[in-house]
């Protein structure tokens, strides 16, 4: 898959899973309020930790998507699927990230236009959702342009510190 002239987007493999936890970690450790994760606990993971989040190549399965700039993974965004029958329709869209240095130039739109291409390619997936921190103004608005809409939101579903956070509920129909 391909996004801008410079910027590689394709399925995260194995061999990938350094990279993955390297982008993981900067993105924790430089947008603390952006994930439900904290940085001080992720970084004792190790990056064999994550395979789960790679698919196997089935349309039907979890994935997770990276953008690249030559050979370094400059962004991801991951796709997780209940294997029970009467949620199989939904998909859940996880742990969107992009490199400090990178953001405002395409990275995650080319991302999360390649995800639900991606998505759409099942005829069993009906739609997408995802949470997004309330006040991540840029993340609102890459996902409102996609065409997500909020549904709801869970006051004070995240606490930083002493501060405590809402986070916003949106989905995506994909049929």
């Amino acid at each position: 898959m391909s996004a801008l002239p410079d910027l590689t987007v394709r399925e995260l493999q194995s061999a990938d899973l350094d990279a993955y936890k390297a982008l993981r970690d900067h993105a924790l450790a430089h947008h603390e309020e952006a994930f439900t994760s904290d940085a001080p606990t992720e970084a004792l993971r190790s990056a064999q930790s994550y395979a789960s989040r790679l698919g196997r190549g089935d349309a039907g399965e979890s994935f997770t998507l990276g953008a690249f700039r030559g050979d370094r993974l400059v962004g991801a965004v991951s796709c997780e699927r209940d294997p029970r029958s009467k949620v199989r329709h939904v998909a859940h869209v996880i742990g969107t990230m992009v490199r400090l240095e990178e953001q405002g130039r395409g990275v995650g739109k080319a991302l999360l236009d390649a995800m639900i291409a991606r998505a759409s390619v099942d005829d069993e997936l009906q739609q997408l959702t995802l949470t997004v921190t309330a006040g991540n103004a840029a993340a609102e608005r890459l996902y409102a342009r996609a065409g997500f809409v909020r549904f709801g939101t869970l006051p004070r579903a995240i606490r930083v510190g002493e501060r405590f956070l809402d986070k916003h509920h949106l989905i995506l129909s994909l049929r």
